[in-house]
């Protein structure tokens, strides 16, 4: 089959066809792949065989991966983790969140591949952060464009949470000395299409500094309501061996848990992205390359 490009919405989400995953790949082709995911925000591939060490490499071509504090990785390839999921260890992913946000170099994407699936439930959905972003009054914009959020490893992964209880005490008391609060900004300028978008997200986004608690729980709670809406999503129904690419920097998802006490097992690897910045307040770096270009 030729590589074809199939749009699921008008906003966000393609199904990309005509690729083996587990096979060499030329510089050409990973570029094809990086446009559609800059332009789809989050790509899926299907029917794909992949070992874990052949996941890892193939993520790895798009930069360093992250290796989870917590999660358990996968012994062929431990920059990969799992996420199984059962009666005895459900899921912790049934919030709408941005992965890792509590780094001060965020991922720039994840790539997720379905090892075992319940026979019904278990989706992925996702939400575009530009469209989010664009579809606020323009004073709301401009307010937010100027303001930065604490992002905090202990919202996220409490001490009494499933996933630090299934790691350790040990184990999550040193994550959560490596990983204190940083900032990022309210509005991201994705480095590489020039984009605007929202970067906060319920599952680590904890405060808007500078603004009286009242103030940011408000904005917080209506911006997390908002990025829900419809126009803004895309719901994958997983197939076996499938895969799902996202970018980070512009989406957030949501895992729907719907299929227990059946057994949900995915691998996921991380890719590590730039520190993000609003074009307001554009690193050295960054201004650079938008001069070059």
């Amino acid at each position: 089959m030729p590589f074809q490009i199939q749009p699921l919405t008008p906003a966000i989400g393609a199904v990309i066809e005509g690729v083996d995953l587990a096979q060499p790949m030329s510089d050409d082709l990973l570029q094809t792949i990086r446009q559609a995911l800059l332009r789809h925000k989050v790509i899926f591939f299907q029917d794909q065989q992949l070992t874990p060490v052949q996941h890892r490499d193939f993520a790895a071509r798009f930069g360093p991966l992250h290796t989870h504090p917590l999660y358990p990785g996968v012994p062929e390839a431990p920059e990969l983790f799992i996420l199984d999921n059962h009666a005895g260890n459900p899921t912790d992913n049934d919030a709408w969140h941005t992965d890792i946000t509590f780094i001060e170099t965020p991922p720039m994407g994840s790539i997720l591949y379905a090892r075992r699936l319940p026979p019904l439930g278990g989706d992925t959905v996702f939400s575009d952060m530009k469209a989010a972003y664009e579809a606020l009054s323009a004073p709301l914009r401009n307010f937010l464009a100027g303001l930065d959020a604490v992002h905090d490893f202990a919202r996220g992964f409490p001490a009494r949470g499933r996933v630090a209880g299934a790691a350790g005490a040990e184990k999550h008391s040193r994550a959560l000395d490596e990983h204190p609060p940083v900032l990022h900004p309210v509005v991201r300028t994705h480095p590489e299409t020039g984009e605007d978008g929202l970067f906060v997200n319920y599952g680590f986004t904890e405060r808007i500094k500078g603004l009286r608690r009242k103030e940011s729980d408000a904005i917080l709670t209506m911006l997390f309501a908002h990025i829900q809406q419809p126009e803004f999503l895309v719901r994958w129904r997983w197939t076996p061996n499938a895969v799902a690419f996202w970018d980070n920097r512009v989406t957030q998802h949501y895992a729907v848990n719907d299929y227990l006490p059946q057994q949900r097992i995915m691998n996921r690897a991380t890719v590590l992205g730039d520190r993000p910045y609003h074009r307001s307040r554009m690193p050295a770096q960054a201004q650079a390359r938008v001069a070059a270009e």
